[in-house]
């Protein structure tokens, strides 16, 4: 099976994990990701972000590594995509408020292709009518109250959780990013085969003597 397209939909301070992790992971089984942020083009980078839980009443917020932007946001084609990703963190706050990121994901919609959200992904879906109305999603517990909003339920996982509901699938955060992905990936329809391992094979290293 040909790899897939997906589109990534970014913003400054977007979380880290939940770019690379995808994208990398991704690309390992020979899908293509494009990390596009409005207004940037291919080269530029973006500023990320680390959220985590230390005790506090909310997150605490530290610098992540520069994330590079491979596709230029202005050349975009929708169309040309197989999936569509809305990565978490502060990114999503911003972006989903550009008529154009608004659009993007209004063809997704409209088409039935895969629409994958995790964390404050969400919100980016919450800005396009019609997107939740009706669907089960899961997202960082503090955008429930809007999902209800946008006609759709909210869906408390574990952390380490994801949900399908058709072709969306959607997650709590970060620390739920391996079973986020199996799930994106079954929704592409990839399958990953493991078999037996080979006793013997030309690549295999050398005994070492005793």
């Amino acid at each position: 099976m040909p790899g897939k397209k997906i589109l990534m939909l970014c913003g400054e301070f977007t979380e880290e994990y939940e770019i690379f992790v995808f994208q990398q992971g991704m690309e390992a089984v020979g899908h293509t990701v494009h990390v596009v942020c409005p207004d940037k083009a291919a080269g530029d980078v973006i500023a990320t972000s680390l959220h985590d839980f230390e005790g506090h009443q909310t997150y605490t917020e530290k610098p992540g590594h520069n994330a590079l932007i491979n596709q230029t946001f202005a050349e975009v084609v929708p169309a040309e995509y197989h999936a569509v990703y809305c990565a978490g963190g502060r990114g999503p706050e911003y972006i989903r408020t550009d008529p154009r990121v608004q659009d993007m994901v209004r063809h997704f919609h409209e088409t039935g292709k895969p629409i994958f959200t995790i964390c404050h992904g969400v919100q980016i879906l919450m800005a396009v009518d019609g997107v939740l109305t009706g669907r089960k999603v899961a997202g960082l517990g503090a955008c429930a109250p809007e999902v209800r909003l946008a006609g759709g339920t909210y869906i408390d996982l574990s952390p380490t959780e994801a949900y399908v509901d058709g072709n969306m699938v959607s997650a709590k955060g970060w620390t739920a990013l391996a079973a986020f992905m199996r799930e994106c990936l079954n929704v592409l329809g990839t399958k990953i085969i493991h078999t037996e391992e080979q006793t013997s094979s030309p690549m295999s290293r050398e005994r070492l003597p005793a």
